[in-house]
């Protein structure tokens, strides 16, 4: 399958978590967030393995629920975990330059910023 068809397959899967239920992220927390995919596809090109960073990620959410929601960067909910979750799985799994990164994740935040 070619990167273009994995990327988007893999941007389809990350637009089907767009639930009602959902928290809207605001157009400052996707350019964060694409800031974070970024640097997780820098970190790829770096020699950092998909185990290691997807690990580490795990291991930060785990953190960040010690605080209260209104307190937490962009991972205020499972959905939002979900969403960087799924765009720094999409950088291991179908690579691509980080600003292809940045954008395909744009794209589903701002979707998702729009409910």
């Amino acid at each position: 399958m070619s990167n273009l068809w994995r990327s988007a397959a893999a941007l389809a899967a990350m637009t089907g978590w767009l639930t009602a239920g959902a928290s809207a992220p605001s157009v400052t927390e996707c350019f964060e967030g694409s800031d974070f995919i970024v640097n997780a596809a820098l970190a790829r090109e770096h020699g950092m393995s998909r185990d290691a960073f997807l690990a580490r990620l795990e291991e930060d959410f785990m953190v960040i629920q010690a605080f209260p929601p209104e307190l937490r960067w962009f991972a205020k909910d499972a959905d939002d975990e979900r969403l960087l979750l799924e765009a720094a799985r999409d950088v291991f799994d179908a690579p691509a330059a980080p600003e292809d990164h940045r954008a395909r994740f744009l794209a589903v935040c701002f979707a998702r910023a729009s409910l």
